[in-house]
């Protein structure tokens, strides 16, 4: 049994880039576990470990050596190696001289396609320390990182100066140079805590020492909860809970090796401004934890994580206070600047900011958008003064100063000047919402006027940068034309507005000048935006053959697109819907090989078969239950009802002869099959259906 121990590798560095650090400490412990695996050492566990000033990996349970490797290689066939005396040829005597080795040690393979000599040699595996720093260098290089340094006089390039290298086996040190360093066991402990190096006993002590001795907790995910502990602990004496976002939680988690949360407050003055924009202040300026009360208030506190336990926590409190006072001021001069003013009164300065080029103007593009909000909300009988009235303001807080300092809060202080310069609840609401979904998975817009206005936004930039031939083109997409689809359609399907994405489009195209030629990108644009249904869908584990069924009959509407989908996803469970899935790709097939005009109904003198007599009667009851449920959406229930095909469906293709030799007949035939394959058509093309 080969003998196994367990690795530790340690990169210590100066201060990595703290939003870089869990990619980098992910990457790194794939690049050694792939080198592991091509170099045939299996494994136990392969655990990562994280801090500002290290990245490290343990392996459990890992060989000593590598296993033997055999090796074989082919020489002549027999027939070419021997002659008729059965003494061996040039061709084998120069094959064994080649291999090292006389005729009579070659082997003889045989198979089912010939005999031929072989050359079997085995080569010893390698001690698997020999093997270390060559992985580890090469999981260094494969890093994602798109800029490295260097420093001293060194060759050696990495994303921060490498300071110490472990690279311990058991309780061996493996010797080697990585970046320039000599490796060995000495890690070191918090920069302030313990500066003095650490001498590492074995890789499993690791995470232990460093703790112990070292003030150092290296398990990125463990002190990730002690981070979270920490502040929650904190905001609970505070009398409220830490706001913790999961961003800034990896963000602090990543510059901090021994967190210490202590609390902050400010005045409560500053609660009168927003509470968007002292949170933002805390989080992405600061890195601070906001704290909100039970219901969901912003309280006067923050929490901030520190890096060390103070002799002089007040001192340290003090300062973050000092701080993000300033910060606050600033907010807080602008909110009551920017209220002496109302948004309408701003729609002017919007004429001199460009939207793009050849585009216009942001007041261009807000004239455009009102036009097409005012059209989506008369076509669901919504509010269109308001639709319009939202549109004309989206963009003015744009041109407020708070905006121009904290561009996170565009829409949100929206909503807030406008409930101040008293819009309409609804219309200050859809100046915010005109931004939902941000991203996968957000929230949509809860109002009528904020779905319209959203809408009208997005499909008017996307006919816009299609139609000066900017479309997304690979992994560029500088305009989130892709996110700004994904975002028409989830509004569309998952907010049930039975809307014609074309209609809307053609709409949208007509407020383009005429030099753009927007009418020319609407085809462009709507299959842009619908084939972005295909990761939709395949992230709820719909199959993409029913998406391309589906895709088939190309469906205006969004909504009807789903309600299908969802439709033939139900039905393929079913037991007939392999046998009409089936039946479907016949008739697709039979009618692509007829080349005369089939005959627009069936004739019922020509039916002479009773099979085709059966099919064509159900057909006829079906279609007058069916054709007016699908009409009405209601997709499952028709596609129910046609699941009564089956039999007759069956029973016709084993029975009736289609391409029989009296053309009135095989062409009454066609036009059967051809009534039938149209019927499902309304829903989807189930042809397209795999087993």
């Amino acid at each position: 049994m080969t003998d196994s121990r367990d690795l530790l590798i340690e990169i210590g560095t100066e201060e990595l880039p703290p939003k870089a650090l869990p990619n980098l400490s992910l990457a790194f412990e794939r690049g050694i576990a792939e080198g592991l695996e091509k170099a045939g050492l299996t494994t136990g566990a392969i655990l990562r470990f994280a801090t500002p000033r290290r990245l490290a990996v343990r392996v459990d349970q890992l060989p000593t050596r590598q296993p033997d490797r055999q090796f074989e290689r082919r020489g002549p066939a027999l027939s070419a190696a021997f002659g008729p005396d059965g003494q061996p040829t040039k061709a084998a005597e120069g094959f064994a001289r080649s291999c090292g080795v006389t005729v009579a040690e070659l082997q003889r393979q045989e198979t089912d396609k010939g005999a031929w000599l072989v050359h079997v040699s085995t080569e010893p595996g390698a001690p698997t320390a020999d093997l270390i720093p060559s992985i580890v260098e090469t999981a260094l290089a494969a890093l994602p990182i798109p800029k490295r340094m260097r420093w001293g006089d060194r060759d050696d390039e990495f994303v921060r100066p490498v300071h110490w290298v472990v690279l311990l086996f058991g309780a061996e040190v493996i010797p080697a140079t990585i970046m320039g360093v000599r490796a060995g066991r000495e890690s070191r402990g918090h920069r302030f805590h313990h500066p003095q190096p650490i001498q590492l006993t074995t890789p499993a002590d690791y995470a232990r020492q460093l703790a112990d001795e070292g003030k150092v907790i290296v398990d990125f995910d463990e002190r990730r909860d002690v981070v979270r502990a920490r502040a929650e602990a904190v905001a609970a004496e505070l009398g409220g809970m830490a706001v913790i976002k999961p961003e800034l939680l990896d963000e602090i988690t990543a510059l901090v090796e021994w967190p210490v949360a202590l609390a902050g407050n400010f005045e409560r003055r500053f609660l009168d401004v927003p509470a968007e924009a002292l949170i933002s202040t805390m989080q992405d300026n600061q890195r601070y934890f906001p704290v909100v009360d039970a219901h969901g208030r912003l309280l006067p506190h923050f929490i901030t994580l520190a890096n060390l336990e103070s002799r002089d926590p007040a001192q340290v409190r003090a300062g973050n206070e000092r701080v993000i006072r300033p910060r606050f001021s600033d907010a807080e001069f602008f909110w009551n600047q920017d209220r002496g003013k109302p948004l309408a009164a701003r729609l002017d300065m919007l004429k001199h900011v460009v939207f793009q080029q050849r585009l216009g103007t942001v007041a261009d593009k807000s004239a455009r958008v009102a036009i097409l909000a005012r059209f989506i909300a008369d076509q669901r009988h919504s509010d269109a003064d308001w639709a319009e009235r939202a549109a004309r303001l989206a963009k003015c807080d744009l041109m407020t100063q708070m905006v121009q300092e904290f561009p996170e809060l565009q829409g949100i202080m929206g909503r807030y000047y406008a409930r101040h310069d008293g819009e309409a609840p609804e219309v200050a609401q859809a100046l915010e919402e005109q931004y939902l979904p941000r991203f996968a998975g957000d929230r949509l817009p809860a109002t009528a006027t904020g779905q319209n206005l959203a809408l009208a936004d997005r499909l008017d930039t996307l006919l816009g940068i299609f139609a000066i031939g900017q479309a997304p083109s690979g992994a560029k997409d500088p305009f989130a034309l892709r996110r700004a689809a994904l975002g028409v359609l989830r509004i569309l399907i998952e907010g049930e507005l039975d809307l014609n994405l074309l209609t809307l489009l053609e709409h949208a195209a007509s407020q383009f000048e005429p030099a753009v030629r927007a009418r020319s990108a609407m085809e462009a644009v709507f299959d842009f935006i619908v084939e972005r249904l295909r990761g939709y869908y395949l992230d709820q584990q719909v199959r993409s053959d029913t998406f391309e069924a589906v895709l088939e009959c190309r469906p205006r509407r969004p909504l009807d697109f789903d309600r299908r989908v969802r439709a033939v996803g139900a039905f393929r469970d079913r037991p007939e819907a392999a046998s009409l899935a089936a039946a479907n790709k016949r008739i697709r097939n039979i009618l692509r090989k007829v080349d005369t005009v089939l005959p627009f109904e069936v004739r019922p003198d020509l039916l002479t078969e009773v099979a085709e007599q059966a099919l064509a009667g159900r057909l006829v009851e079906l279609s007058s239950e069916v054709i007016p449920l699908m009409e009405a959406g209601l997709y499952g229930d028709a596609l129910n009802r046609l699941a009564s095909l089956r039999e007759p469906v069956d029973a016709f293709f084993d029975q009736v002869l289609v391409m029989a030799e009296d053309p009135a007949v095989r062409d009454n035939r066609i036009a059967l099959l051809n009534e039938l394959g149209s019927l499902f058509l309304r829903v989807a093309d189930f042809s397209r259906l795999q087993d």
